[in-house]
């Protein structure tokens, strides 16, 4: 139900229900279950209320589900096609158990299209619940049609209704940092604002979840189902801090300062002996690597590859069995900076790289040194790249 900041590229989980207006569309398995969990409590519910058969009511309770699942597409092709008209491409949409999220390119570029794709979701299912509510008035009372219409239009006059309130990761949350971004002229203080909000809201949905539950209004399934979308509110909340905070950083990642310096040795030089070389001889935190007998590069050690050897074995165990060959590894050029570098990375978001300069070698980046940037600030691993090492 509501937009998301932009992501690197990935796999989503689930299934793949083709295009709509050129938008990639993708079903969460967890829909299942909510589509199980709808069809079998509201078929019962609604078996009983118009006297259906069990088979009857089962069908009807999932039409119901079907209904949601095309309220919340509608909600979501709101925000997406309002995004496009804007100018931000749109990586595809993800319907899931409570609701869906639209995929961004990247966040809007100003306040005005920053308010415009938040509420355009909450003004489908607005729309959508007036048109339903028209439908129940005029279908005959006691019918199929008119219960379906009904529960249609109560759902997403509440989605309408929650999606609104002024906490992110709602809708309402991202029209409340756009006001604040206008006023303050910072999208970093909107996001903080929006975010706290938001965990207030979280607070007071659980809250209001167990008053609910109290006075027996909500049976214990409604309560269960509040506390996790308060969870998921709360979660939502914390995840735009992070994401606000870390867009910051990416200025600060550069690629001169980060790059590890080099260490050659030999092939077949056992990797006790590489690293205690390494140690006495080499740059701080230098990356392995190794060279031919003419002084060529030809592989790096892996790190995570190394570092799983015991301590006991690494005299037996030659770096040439923990390295991976050049000709398999990514490169970017010296220089490269903020979200330059991060575009390069979505390709191999967990690798290593060699840094290059003239088609030398003359650093290794690795994907780690970059998150760490991300997490904690301008802190590196090292100074420039230095040269190539040569084999001692």
């Amino acid at each position: 139900m509501d937009s998301t900041p932009p992501r690197p590229p990935h796999r989503r989980p689930g299934i793949p229900l083709g295009r709509l207006l050129g938008v990639p569309l993708h079903l969460n398995w967890s829909w299942v279950l909510l589509a199980v969990l709808v069809t079998l409590l509201y078929g019962q519910s609604v078996r009983v209320r118009l006297e259906l058969s069990e088979a009857g009511g089962y069908v009807v309770g999932l039409g119901f589900a079907l209904c949601l699942l095309l309220s919340v597409l509608l909600h979501e092709l709101g925000h997406a096609l309002t995004a496009r008209r804007a100018g931000i491409g749109v990586r595809g949409i993800t319907l899931e158990l409570l609701g869906g999220y639209t995929e961004m390119d990247r966040d809007a570029p100003n306040p005005r299209i920053e308010l415009l794709v938040s509420l355009a979701g909450p003004a489908v299912s607005l729309a959508l619940g007036l048109a339903a509510g028209l439908a129940w008035f005029a279908l005959p009372a006691g019918t199929v049609p008119n219960e379906v219409a009904y529960i249609v239009a109560v759902s997403n006059l509440l989605v309408a209704v929650f999606n609104s309130l002024p906490g992110l990761p709602l809708d309402g949350g991202r029209a409340l940092r756009a006001a604040v971004w206008a006023v303050s002229g910072s999208q970093l203080r909107g996001t903080l604002v929006a975010a706290r909000c938001g965990q207030v809201v979280a607070v007071a949905t659980a809250a209001g979840a167990a008053l609910l539950y109290m006075v027996q209004f909500i049976s214990l399934f409604g309560l269960v189902f509040l506390l996790l979308v308060a969870l998921t509110l709360w979660q939502g909340a914390g995840a735009s801090v992070k994401v606000a905070l870390a867009s910051v950083r990416v200025p600060l990642i550069d690629v001169d300062r980060l790059a590890r310096p080099i260490f050659a040795v030999p092939s077949g030089t056992p990797l006790a002996e590489a690293q205690r070389r390494a140690a006495e001889s080499g740059p701080p935190g230098a990356a392995l690597m190794i060279a031919d007998t003419t002084g060529r590069l030809t592989a790096l050690v892996h790190q995570a590859a190394a570092d799983a050897v015991p301590v006991s074995r690494r005299p037996w165990v030659t770096v040439d069995t923990v390295a991976r060959s050049v000709d398999g590894l990514r490169s970017m050029p010296a220089g490269l900076r903020g979200t330059d570098v991060l575009t390069v990375l979505q390709a191999d978001p967990g690798g290593e790289y060699l840094v290059t300069t003239d088609e030398r070698v003359v650093g290794v980046l690795r994907a780690a040194d970059v998150a760490r940037v991300l997490r904690s600030g301008p802190t590196g691993p090292s100074g420039p790249a230095g040269p190539v090492g040569g084999a001692p």
